[in-house]
């Protein structure tokens, strides 16, 4: 039997999420956009006035402004969209506890051992838009379909809150005509390749000899050839899986260049503060530390360094991320951004702390700052991430 797989993709997310907090905004052109003076000036999303007025994602906020004067723009608000895509996400897991989130605004639902339940595939995903829309006042496109990579393409089929169901009876009249390039993985290089041989939509793809395209594409040839032709076997993990997390990092662009190591430092503390909390959140800790340092003119250098112990501890990673920049980096040359990274990571519990001659901490002052930094999280728990801060931060916009 068929599996009913279930693509829900939320619209023009950032928007919508503003425009649940200010409902003016739904009655003009509007879009979420970083600010310019903050050397973050795309447009980031927009609601449906803007889009007819030709405004585009990732375009600058003053090639948005030619095509629409008068755009009403806000910030980003980041805290607040992963709240509702937990919220969602949590609706979703009413329905089945098969729900692979895939980005902040997208996710496959295995809804195949509940159909018993909710009817068929359409109308378990008008049920769950409508859900969605009542609890939350967002609206999803819906794709349904019998493997994950046609659900995608059915939630993209129709915008804004649609479900479009695409069985083996009619994908290829309605998938093959599309443009290649809406097709899962197929980026910019892969459509140019491809291209190349005058292979422009879906069902050129699939009609082309496999063995043609792994010589050119290698296994991704394959792969592309297998999901033109409805064959995908992948499953939706479940949200309770374990998750083979590789790294946290943590990067952000400054408001200002920073020149000097010691505004580097209070640069780069709460970048080390949000990894460290977060593996501390997770419950692992990291054995290698990586800096990566991007000038005014977008050169940039990373280094790295393996600990003799691992770590969650903020203080440690904030030690170990200036000793890395100290060695390489020239204090009168200024930073445009910077980026933390923890990585080949293992569980809190089972690390083992290899103490030595070397240690960057003793035993003594380690467990002084464990101490200190479960004392944080309880605070920010319970009162909020914003209750207790580090001293002395740069201001800055965080990557998303």
């Amino acid at each position: 039997m068929d599996r009913t797989i279930l693509h829900c993709d939320l619209n023009a997310f950032y928007a919508s999420v503003e425009c649940v907090f200010n409902p003016y905004l739904k009655t003009v052109p509007m879009a979420v956009a970083g600010n310019p003076k903050h050397r973050h000036g795309i447009i980031l999303a927009k609601n449906q006035l803007a889009k007819e007025a030709g405004v585009k994602t990732a375009e600058t906020v003053w090639q948005a402004d030619r095509k629409c004067p008068g755009l009403v723009l806000v910030p980003p608000r980041h805290d607040e969209y992963a709240k509702y895509s937990r919220l969602v996400n949590d609706i979703y897991q009413e329905f089945t506890d098969l729900v692979e989130p895939f980005g902040i605004d997208e996710s496959w639902l295995d809804m195949t051992g509940v159909l018993h339940l909710f009817g068929d595939g359409r109308a378990m995903a008008d049920r769950i838009r409508q859900t969605v829309k009542e609890r939350l006042d967002l609206t999803l496109s819906v794709g349904v379909s019998f493997n994950k990579i046609f659900a995608k393409l059915g939630s993209d089929y129709k915008k804004p809150d649609a479900t479009t169901v695409i069985t083996r009876d009619n994908f290829k009249s309605m998938l093959w005509p599309l443009p290649v390039s809406r097709l899962l993985f197929v980026g910019k290089v892969t459509q140019k390749t491809l291209s190349g041989i005058g292979i422009t939509t879906i069902g050129q793809l699939a009609a082309l000899d496999k063995e043609s395209l792994i010589a050119l594409l290698g296994k991704t040839g394959g792969m592309l050839h297998d999901y033109a032709n409805g064959i995908d076997e992948s499953p939706v993990r479940s949200a309770y899986a374990d998750q083979d997390l590789k790294s946290v990092g943590n990067g952000t662009t400054f408001d200002r260049d920073l020149v000097g190591f010691q505004e580097i430092l209070s640069g780069i503390m709460p970048l080390c503060d949000e990894v460290a909390t977060r593996m501390r959140k997770y419950g692992v800790k990291c054995q290698v530390i990586s800096v990566q340092i991007k000038d005014p003119k977008f050169r940039n250098i990373s280094r790295q360094k393996t600990l003799s112990a691992p770590t969650h501890l903020t203080r440690e990673i904030a030690d170990t991320a200036m000793e890395l920049i100290r060695s390489a980096w020239n204090d009168k040359a200024p930073v445009r951004s910077i980026t933390i990274t923890g990585s080949n990571l293992v569980s809190s519990d089972q690390a083992v702390e290899q103490l030595s001659f070397f240690d960057e901490l003793d035993t003594i002052d380690r467990q002084r700052y464990e101490k200190l930094d479960q004392t944080v999280d309880q605070i920010r728990q319970k009162f909020g991430k914003e209750a207790i801060g580090l001293g002395g931060r740069i201001k800055s916009e965080e990557t998303p």
